[in-house]
């Protein structure tokens, strides 16, 4: 698999011609950062990304001098057509085609915190860069170490990724919030749960606001001792639920809000957007140690007695991925630019969603018992009833809550 990204990051490089074919066909790889080994569940956390390399590269020396897409024809997202398709916007374009979308997401207030392993030296350079391109405002920008000394890089580059993509996609849905990127020692799960702690005193500090988690692993014993770390008031947490069949933690926490992937489909010769279903690598199921929430109480029949996995989803599917500015080497593959998803992107979009849309619940359990009382209300929730997840392909999208999509994806800012 890695022998195959260093072949096609050298096409990248090399096949400018080739670059002006767009055909939308391409190869999802899963960087190091993202692979999960047996010996480290229960001890350290793994990020939730995936690439999308669209076939013959990114030309990376021939970026669109416009404000929008950083090449053209090809249509991934964009904060703008991310902004129509979720009726964040109030002009919206036919088809939310990224390609002619130019309304962003506007507004946002107090604080956002980003909790990522290891230290991304260019952080604050890549967000303004992302922030030309796509005509965002320029952001403030926090980058905090959670022990206080400065973390060492991944030198696979795959974190540094994960940051990218939390800290561009959380501006671009509220670009008014404190950006904060809270950086632990390393991605062990003691180290990164520090830096739970540390970012939420943050955004406590500001007034309120939410914690993004875009790193996971498979729920181990022992994972409940942990949930009282992800509680202070003024603050909602989310997770990422994952990119394969099954629960992850801490997405399965009853103390975050667990975001699914989605996959957006788009007409593949206008880009216009077609409809929205399940993405079937999303992490999803019912937690073998976490109860049963209050705020999940009505789901019992479904659920028996254990948490289920997510409660909200959003564009997570690879080969509908968004547009990320990263000048780190990935996998010894550079871009600057890169299409990437995962519930790595979900997870800051969804954070990102809530706070531009200002209520401020004092928690997460306040968060999700007001959102899971308006379960059905079209005006608040796209119910996703079309397509299959879960092992085997076993569980299916329905009216309603499910293990594919939790409630479905957001529809404006009514309920948030």
């Amino acid at each position: 698999m890695f022998a195959l990204l260093a072949m096609l990051g050298s096409l990248a490089t090399t096949v400018a011609a080739t670059a002006q074919l767009r055909t939308g066909r391409g190869t999802v790889v899963t960087p190091q950062s993202s692979i999960e080994h047996p010996a480290d569940i229960g001890v350290r956390f793994h990020t939730n990304t995936r690439i999308f390399l669209p076939e013959g590269g990114l030309d990376q020396g021939a970026v669109s001098p416009f404000v929008g897409p950083p090449f053209s024809g090809l249509f991934y997202e964009t904060p703008a057509s991310i902004g129509c398709l979720y009726y964040l916007v109030a002009t919206r374009v036919a088809g939310c085609n990224p390609v002619t979308a130019r309304v962003n997401p506007s507004g946002g207030a107090k604080a956002i915190a980003v909790v990522n392993a290891y230290h991304y030296a260019t952080a604050a350079s890549d967000l303004a860069k992302f922030s030309t391109q796509f005509g965002l405002p320029a952001a403030t920008f926090t980058q905090v170490y959670a022990t206080g000394t400065k973390p060492p890089v991944d030198p696979t580059g795959g974190w540094e990724l994960e940051e990218s993509v939390d800290i561009e996609w959380t501006h671009a849905m509220a670009p008014k919030a404190h950006i904060y990127l809270v950086e632990a020692a390393s991605s062990s799960k003691t180290d990164l749960i520090d830096a739970v702690v540390k970012a939420a005193e943050l955004v406590n500090a500001a007034g309120g606001g939410e914690v993004s988690m875009s790193f996971g692993a498979s729920e181990f014993l022992g994972e409940t001792d942990y949930d009282n770390d992800l509680i202070e008031s003024g603050v909602v947490f989310f997770a990422a639920s994952g990119d394969s069949p099954g629960p992850e933690y801490p997405a399965t926490s009853p103390n975050v809000v667990a975001v699914g992937g989605t996959t957006l489909s788009r007409n593949p010769t206008t880009g216009a957007f077609e409809r929205e279903s399940t993405w079937d690598l999303s992490g999803n199921g019912i937690s073998a140690y976490e109860p049963l929430p209050t705020y999940q109480s009505s789901l019992a029949k479904k659920l028996g007695d254990h948490r289920g996995v997510p409660d909200i989803s959003v564009d997570g599917n690879a080969v509908t991925g968004a547009w990320v500015y990263d000048s780190t080497a990935v996998d010894g593959v550079t871009g600057p630019w890169w299409v990437v998803a995962g519930t790595s992107l979900s997870a800051p979009l969804l954070a990102g969603i809530v706070n531009l849309a200002g209520h401020f619940y004092p928690s997460t359990e306040e968060e999700l018992t007001t959102a899971y009382s308006h379960l059905g209300v079209a005006s608040d929730f796209n119910d996703i009833t079309y397509g299959l997840c879960g092992f085997y392909e076993g569980d299916s999208a329905a009216a309603g809550w499910d293990l594919c999509s939790g409630i479905g994806s957001v529809h404006g800012l009514q309920e948030k």
